[in-house]
């Protein structure tokens, strides 16, 4: 590499420039500096099929500051240059790419735009990764992106999609991306996101007749329509999914008589990664992949080849030397058939390992799986006072310790806000079941009670039942703080904290003074300040276990609140990122007849 002054005449934009497009850059904040210095730092560019004209590899913006400089002066000015060899566009783009970077971090699509060129000049992800310095795993998401329909791609560079929501919807079949995009652009349609979204595309068990391959008349299962019968629903997936893996083998053997080479089945539920293959044709020995998605949809990807092989293809080699991996040697339906038999026995002989199954439960709860949805209940209220003093609250502060124990024992970041996070974030639910083999029974349960304690779903009627059976004195883990004597508004009910804590005859004589000024004597009572005897282990009436009301108007506890906010119509606030309700049962009551489970299995264990 060399450095030059090149004319701006003799200069254009390459194709390997990592911004390259038809729209010009904004050049607003450096054109200044290069009016009054001109172009100080030199451009990246190579020859472009001659000693004479170069193309620019980087410094884009720089080029169109100068010629804009130019154009107002009248004076064409040479500017500095560093002169690559020609040839190699990889390089050229690693370049760009590496000297963008740096100065500003592009959007992910404009990565993904770079970064699926250099796959097909020949970068692989590992050699992306080491040059950029990112993670192997972030290389990937960012190629994903190519799994997406562009009218999402767009969305997402200019902001209307997160990136949470990107994640879920490059797993996402064309289908059903163009499903959420009708409702994306519906301007009264209501859009899934994030978790939401996941669920949409993923979640229960509800696979629609119109994904099935086979003849419905045909079908020995029991199919479930909806009260307009517009769409019916398999009953059961088991049964489902025999046939659909039945009527998939019938094609692969139809693609192989109509001569494809081979014809692959992706895993189940694993997305078809276009950017990891290459378009091929038949007579090149492209072969034909199959990808069924969780919601039992099932896609067919007709001549492709692995890159890898297509480079070896079009160095003159064929499709039987190219690859070292061999066909199956057993079909779809025989997969299917041996999976579902060693399921079984599996699950025969688990059911008399319950030391083992104690360990998989508390795995799944961390994890989830596909048949498992466990959340973390958020601490985060939408009042940031209540959110503040949850965080400093002496309860939280035992639990984090306790959390960080744990955290510890599973090998977990210490910093982990928790322990239970989720399939994409904890590593994988066999490492983390085989953590808890090493571990003994007592340090499992730890593990446990925190998961549980994580996922205990806020404002219960089981958070009650457990409190009362514990014998929970809330004296110690709370004191009154600032938050609670901000929401402490009612006017009857202070003159009746008053009356608790210092007594009828000051509460007779603040009955006529302002709210502020009755919390500040009931705060003078329990700090002890301004001479008032400090009244010790304070709580309100509705804080205890069981708890109770300062007046005759009720909505106290769990079920008073349920039952008093439905008289009015309302619903219970949920906590920000609480996840959906139970859809098709009362939440209440499901969560009532939880607890009165656990009260039954106390009374026996008690009882033995």
């Amino acid at each position: 590499m060399k450095l030059d002054h090149i004319a701006l005449d003799r200069l254009s934009i390459s194709l390997a420039n990592m911004r390259d497009g038809k729209k010009l850059p904004d050049i607003a904040d450096i054109l200044p500096s290069v009016r009054a210095r001109g172009v100080l730092v030199p451009l990246l560019v190579r020859p472009n099929g001659s000693a004479e004209t170069f193309e620019i590899v980087a410094g884009r913006r720089r080029y169109y500051a100068a010629l804009e400089v130019a154009n107002e002066n009248g004076v064409s000015e040479p500017i500095p240059c560093a002169i690559m060899e020609a040839g190699d566009d990889a390089s050229a783009l690693e370049a760009s790419m590496l000297e963008n970077y740096a100065r500003r971090d592009p959007d992910e699509v404009s990565l993904w735009e770079s970064m699926t060129l250099l796959v097909k000049q020949g970068r692989s992800v590992d050699e992306i990764s080491s040059v950029f310095g990112m993670e192997g795993l972030r290389v990937k998401r960012i190629l994903a992106l190519g799994n997406l329909l562009p009218r999402i791609r767009q969305a997402f560079r200019n902001g209307e999609i997160d990136a949470a929501s990107i994640r879920h919807l490059t797993l996402a079949t064309k289908a059903q991306q163009k499903t959420w995009v009708s409702l994306f652009d519906d301007p009264n349609g209501c859009v899934p996101r994030g978790h939401n979204l996941k669920n949409w595309l993923f979640g229960g068990s509800s696979i629609p007749t119109s994904v099935a391959l086979f003849d419905l008349e045909t079908y020995q299962g029991r199919i479930v329509t909806d009260l307009f019968e517009e769409q019916g629903y398999f009953a059961d997936p088991d049964v489902f999914l025999a046939a659909q893996y039945a009527a998939i083998a019938v094609r692969q053997h139809a693609y192989i008589d109509d001569g494809w080479s081979d014809v692959v089945m992706i895993a189940s539920g694993d997305p078809f990664r276009s950017w990891e293959y290459e378009k091929t044709p038949k007579r090149k020995g492209g072969r034909v992949y199959i990808a069924m998605a969780h919601t039992g949809e099932v896609s067919f990807h007709e001549g492709y080849l692995t890159l890898k092989e297509s480079k070896g293809v079009a160095k003159g080699g064929n499709i039987e030397t190219v690859t070292k991996t061999a066909r199956p040697e057993i079909t779809a339906a025989m997969t299917s058939y041996i999976d579902l038999h060693r399921h079984a026995a599996v699950r025969a002989a688990l059911a008399t390992q319950p030391s083992l199954a104690l360990r998989l439960i508390v795995a799944h709860a961390i994890c989830g799986s596909p048949l498992w949805r466990v959340e973390v209940q958020s601490q985060r209220s939408r009042n940031e006072a209540v959110t503040a003093s949850i965080e400093v609250s002496v309860a939280e502060t035992k639990f984090d310790e306790h959390r960080r124990a744990v955290l510890a024992v599973m090998g977990f970041d210490p910093e982990s806000p928790e322990v239970t996070k989720g399939h994409d974030a904890c590593g994988g639910i066999v490492s983390v079941f085989t953590r808890l083999l090493d571990i003994p029974d007592r340090a499992v349960m730890e593990v446990l009670a925190i998961v549980m304690a994580e996922t205990l779903a806020s404002g219960s009627t089981l958070i009650e039942s457990i409190g009362v059976h514990i014998g929970l004195d809330m004296a110690d883990y709370w004191v009154a703080d600032e938050a609670f004597y901000t929401l402490f508004r009612d006017r009857e009910v202070l003159n009746s904290v008053l009356r608790e804590v210092g007594g009828d005859v000051v509460a007779q004589a603040h009955t006529q003074e302002k709210g502020k000024t009755i919390k500040g004597v009931i705060n003078d009572f329990l700090t002890g300040a301004n001479d008032r005897t400090k009244v010790e282990r304070w709580v309100p009436r509705w804080m205890t276990f069981p708890p109770s009301a300062y007046t005759q108007r009720g909505g106290v506890g769990t079920v008073d609140r349920h039952a008093a906010l439905a008289e009015r119509g309302e619903g219970m606030e949920q906590p920000l990122d609480s996840g959906p309700a139970v859809v098709g049962v009362d939440a209440a009551v499901a969560d009532s007849d939880t607890a009165e489970v656990f009260e039954d299995v106390e009374d026996q264990r008690l009882a033995a």
